[in-house]
């Protein structure tokens, strides 16, 4: 059995001079995986189905072991809330489901109403115009955790043959974690993403992004998961941060298969002009909350290509797998995650806008794009694009030397001995220089 061994040095963040080293073994046939954190998962290759109608290009990927239809995931939130609207996701033909994050004691977790806010291509406050930009203030699941188990099981039992993964997040406590992880994984889910992404709500109480922004605390956290589970882990990360590349990596090194990225973006919607209150106000007064749809498309981008670099560059470019997520509505938009490296897209902003049906859509266009280009599977153009990103320094050397070239082009001949009868006229004006 060949072995592919490595180690990976972590930094813990800015001015820290603490280095830990975690050594990983992967192992071939299988691709199945093993760590010093005690799990032992289905390995990571991202593959496309041989089963697929001869000239209609394939959307089905496997992505750490888990068989999808086609790469679109709903992303956790409100259309992932109960069993009723996962179910209707199933129905409609999402490629799997992340569920609404859940914790322990949901009794703890109170929403507050209006908890959105819109932003429209126009003057600030305008109700015309597409809506580009999408404010919640809205926590975790406030349903009880064994209501969300017992309707986990039942999709399970419904849907066996679908993906359904379970959003976690815990306080800064492994009993609790590791109780949770259990209890989830006893439903039969097929996978964890486990959220250390949040960006409002519960930050006192070690939550979410005050995880995710916090690399020796990631490290931690995420050992005590990756010590107990049994499914494939996927870390949300968090985009409120310098370097998103430093918690990919520490998740990555301390065994989760995956990443997802980005979770939304802290921000202030906006002032009503008549009021003087903020958006979303509830009683007279908001708080910062998290940005997606359109407008954080770019963004996203951005964080993902450079989280994918860094897993080729580190982990190599199918040992793991990356989720992508912001502000995808088009078929197009999909493609670009993908293009940088993504296997699968989550969308949820999307869905709250447009409906479940959008699934439909995003196939199409997906399909159409893949024909344009002579692709048959996802895997033939996946991090396609991502060589092409380099250094400003780079692009002028690039751009100096594609001067020269055209320089030297546009002198024309060299030597008497390069003229032609045929060519005369355009060999005369190559020498022209106005």
């Amino acid at each position: 059995m060949a072995s592919l061994g490595f180690s990976h040095q972590i930094s813990m963040g800015a001015g820290s001079n603490s280095v830990t080293e975690f050594p990983v073994t992967r192992t071939r046939p299988g691709w199945r995986r093993s760590c010093n954190f005690s799990k032992n998962r289905i390995g990571f290759r991202i593959l496309a189905s041989e089963n697929h109608a001869a000239g209609e290009p394939d959307l089905s990927v496997t992505v750490n072991g888990l068989k999808m239809p086609n790469p679109f995931v709903i992303g956790s939130g409100p259309p992932g809330t109960n069993y009723t609207v996962m179910k209707r996701a199933f129905d409609e033909g999402w490629g799997a489901v992340i569920a609404k994050t859940v914790s322990l004691d949901a009794a703890k977790v109170v929403n507050v109403t209006p908890r959105y806010a819109k932003l429209r291509a126009g003057a600030n406050g305008s109700l015309k115009g597409q809506i580009i930009g999408w404010e919640n203030i809205e926590l975790i699941s406030d349903r009880p955790l064994e209501t969300m188990l017992k309707e986990f099981k039942q999709l399970k039992e419904e849907y066996p043959d679908r993906i359904l993964i379970a959003s976690i997040m815990e306080e800064y406590d492994k009993a609790a974690w590791q109780e949770l992880i259990e209890r989830v994984e006893e439903t039969g889910i097929d996978a964890l993403e486990i959220n250390f992404s949040c960006p409002h709500g519960m930050p006192e109480r070690k939550m979410g992004a005050a995880v995710g922004q916090d690399c020796a605390l990631l490290e931690e956290v995420c050992g005590w998961i990756n010590e107990k589970a049994t499914v494939p882990v996927w870390a949300k990360m968090t985009p409120n941060i310098t370097d998103i590349t430093q918690p990919a990596r520490v998740a990555l090194s301390t065994g989760c298969e995956g990443v997802s990225a980005i979770n939304t973006i802290m921000s202030v919607m906006g002032i009503n002009l008549d009021s003087l209150r903020p958006e979303p106000c509830v009683e007279g007064y908001s708080t910062p909350g998290g940005y997606s749809s359109k407008a954080v498309h770019p963004i996203a981008l951005a964080k993902v290509m450079s989280i994918a670099q860094m897993m080729k560059k580190e982990f190599g470019d199918k040992d793991s797998s990356l989720s992508g997520i912001g502000g995808v509505e088009t078929g197009g938009e999909a493609a670009e995650f993908i293009l940088l490296g993504a296997s699968t897209v989550q969308v949820c902003t999307g869905v709250m806008m447009h409906g479940y049906g959008l699934v439909n859509k995003l196939c199409t266009e997906l399909k159409d794009f893949m024909k344009k280009h002579n692709f048959s599977s996802i895997e033939d153009f996946r991090g396609a694009s991502l060589d092409y990103f380099t250094t400003h320094t780079d692009l002028v050397r690039r751009q100096q030397e594609a001067i020269r070239e055209r320089r030297a082009v546009k002198k024309g001949l060299q030597s008497d001995r390069d003229w032609t009868g045929d060519g005369f006229v355009k060999e005369t004006e190559s020498m022209v220089s106005n």
